[in-house]
């Protein structure tokens, strides 16, 4: 039982830091194609 719980920590911990280092590194759709002609609300 300690293990599962182990491993549901680690997925929560892996699933906030990749959300966290993704949103850092801008590689939402909305920063990959748009430009200065389009107007996309922030």
């Amino acid at each position: 039982m300690k293990s599962m719980f182990a491993a549901f920590f680690a997925i929560l911990a892996i699933a906030v830091g990749a959300n966290l280092a993704l949103t850092q590194a801008g590689f939402s759709s909305q920063e990959r194609t748009s430009s200065s002609a389009v107007r996309l609300d922030p």
